[in-house]
């Protein structure tokens, strides 16, 4: 019976993320974009090791957490774990492993153990946590990859820099060395009808087209979650964090 529901399991999996897949797919082509030009980050914030092994075994290789005490047990469980059979799925990481991506608030105190844990930090929003990082990575012998977030709502449980601290930010992490600046993210207010949060990815999108004009090379977007990544695609994400549409409710 284990067996079957395991099996059960990495099917519903596999069904899911291929739903996903394919709708992105058609917000991509619906926008003129190329397929290829957006990365699924799967979200398994509170989603079990033994499940994440199922998703990595369905050929998902690019994973998202939100804390880093919770992904210290995750990834230290699952590197002995994976061995890939099949290709990717998403285009987050190679055959031999997994890309882990950080995309919740980070605080300044945690910064070691998020350079030693993962490839790309969604979430950098102050100088000084930048510059953390940046020694952090400058001990561990790395070059860390980074995202900026940028916070376009009101919302006070929102983080990110502000549009006004965005460009002295910017200008900070382009002296660290340590520091691969990548992009910009957001997180918009949740809405029922996706369609409200379009003119927030159209910003984000808007002042990463003018922070470029100034210089910067900022190829990344990271926007989108499992209601409304269909309408960041269109605006320009090229990467969209999904949990729930490919796990289900958070338990």
């Amino acid at each position: 019976m284990r067996s079957y529901n395991a099996r059960c399991e990495l099917q519903m999996l596999i069904k899911n993320a291929s739903d996903i897949l394919r709708r992105m797919s058609h917000a991509a082509m619906r926008a003129g974009r190329s397929p290829d030009a957006v990365r699924l980050v799967a979200v398994t914030k509170t989603v079990d090791a033994e499940t994440i092994k199922k998703a990595v075994d369905a050929g998902l290789r690019c994973l998202g957490e939100n804390r880093v005490q919770e992904a210290q047990k995750k990834i230290s469980n699952l590197k002995s774990q994976v061995t890939p059979p099949t290709p990717p799925l998403n285009k987050g990481g190679s055959i031999e492993g997994v890309e882990w991506h950080l995309i919740g608030h980070l605080q300044k105190n945690k910064s070691k153990y998020a350079v030693q844990l993962f490839d790309l930090i969604h979430t950098v929003d102050s100088i000084d946590l930048a510059e953390e990082l940046n020694r952090q990575a400058e001990k561990a012998g790395k070059i860390q990859r980074i995202l900026v977030q940028v916070k376009l709502s009101e919302e006070e449980t929102k983080h990110g820099v502000s549009e006004k601290e965005l460009m002295p930010l910017l200008e900070k992490i382009k002296g660290l060395r340590n520091l691969k600046l990548e992009g910009l993210m957001t997180m918009p207010p949740y809405f029922e009808d996706a369609e409200k949060a379009r003119p927030y990815f159209k910003r984000l999108r808007d002042i990463r087209d003018e922070a470029e004009r100034c210089g910067f090379k900022l190829p990344e977007l990271s926007m989108g979650m499992s209601g409304d990544f269909e309408v960041a695609i269109e605006e320009g994400a090229t990467m969209v964090r999904i949990g729930t549409a490919i796990f289900g409710e958070r338990k």
